[in-house]
């Protein structure tokens, strides 16, 4: 896993060179990433449980699917396959770019690009990568995220903020 490569990219989120991703993260240098949002038709928020083996993050609740994005692989096309990947369905219909944050420690130096998409479940979680998920309501992931919540992911918490803007 930690060999897969990514690309790193300058403080414009230009091409710089493919990377691996373990080197990308213990050097701290600026690469990309994708985080979904996944709605369902009564507006709650799916989040997973990152998995208690995962090396960054272990074990916090997070966006409903996320990932690097790929040496050669757009944001979109990204966004796609976690989806699939992370939660086993095709949002591709209703997926849509919300906003980019920018590459900052909070995000672990990755530029995110964030997207809402609907869905109802049921899910298949990716076995190794998420230990569970659930549904939350939108008034108590505010609470949590103003509270600073210590169970919650940074960018989480960081993409959050800037969606209640």
């Amino acid at each position: 896993m930690n060999q897969e490569l990514i690309a790193v990219v300058d403080e414009n989120d230009q091409f710089i060179e493919n990377q691996p991703r373990n080197k990308v993260h213990q050097l701290g240098l600026r690469h990309r990433a994708v985080h979904i949002l996944l709605f369902n038709n009564d507006q709650q928020l799916f989040l997973q449980k990152r998995s208690l083996s995962k090396d960054i993050n272990a074990g916090l609740w997070d966006t409903s699917a996320a990932g690097h994005v790929d040496a050669g692989e757009s944001y979109d096309i990204c966004a796609h396959r976690e989806t699939i990947e992370e939660l086993g369905v095709c949002v591709d219909e209703t997926l849509t770019f919300l906003f980019k944050l920018p590459a900052i420690p909070e995000t672990g130096m990755e530029f995110v690009q964030v997207y809402r998409c609907l869905h109802n479940g049921p899910f298949t979680l990716e076995a190794g990568e998420i230990d569970g998920g659930q549904w939350f309501n939108i008034k108590d992931i505010s609470r949590r995220v103003s509270d600073n919540d210590p169970t919650l992911t940074d960018t989480f918490k960081a993409l959050w903020l800037k969606l209640e803007e």
